[in-house]
């Protein structure tokens, strides 16, 4: 079922996700809430979505990628399922990026993000998971579990100056931008 995405203000997105319990990943509970998210994300043209950005506090996210026409500069990530994610930082460089939110509509900000992270985790199976995102990729995986922590990227910005509509952002950022992700694929794969 496609849910609301309630947008920033809303105090859903402030708050601190609870874990799941093992014994209760194969619940239908937790199974709606993740075709819920999938599908809600996919409807919006979302690269990923939070279980608090539609008000339910679980530590549940979706993450994926493909061909998307709001980031077509991003690299494609493979539909990701994670339950209770932690994520560590593998390195102490950090780069600048443009970043933009379902539940922040409209506008684009520069955050900085480590551009290699190990993610942990259970997918929805309740499997473990343990792997590494690169890049821009990683930037990804960084933003959505922020969500489950109460934060937006607005949060993470160091410098305000950078905060651009959409329309404003394309005409005198993006092209720079993919230049950059370019770049940083090229170095990080992703």
């Amino acid at each position: 079922m496609i849910r609301q995405i309630v947008q920033i203000g809303n105090p859903a997105l402030r708050e601190i996700a609870s874990r799941v319990e093992e014994g209760e990943i194969a619940s239908k509970k937790v199974q709606d809430l993740i075709d819920d998210l999938i599908e809600t994300m996919r409807h919006a043209n979302g690269a990923g979505l939070a279980a608090t950005q539609i008000a339910e506090p679980y530590r549940v996210c979706v993450i994926e990628v493909n061909k998307n026409p709001r980031y077509p500069y991003k690299p494609d990530i493979p539909l990701t399922v994670l339950i209770n994610p932690k994520v560590a930082f593998l390195t102490e460089e950090r780069i600048n990026v443009y970043e933009g939110c379902l539940s922040v509509p409209n506008l684009r900000g520069k955050v900085d993000r480590c551009p290699e992270v190990r993610i942990e985790g259970f997918d929805r199976d309740g499997q473990s998971l343990s792997f590494v995102a690169k890049g821009i990729s990683a930037g990804t995986f960084q933003h959505e579990l922020d969500h489950l922590d109460g934060l937006v990227f607005t949060d993470r910005m160091n410098d305000a100056s950078s905060l651009s509509t959409i329309d404003e952002f394309a005409a005198n950022y993006e092209e720079e931008f993919k230049q950059q992700v370019i770049s940083i694929v090229k170095n990080y794969g992703s």
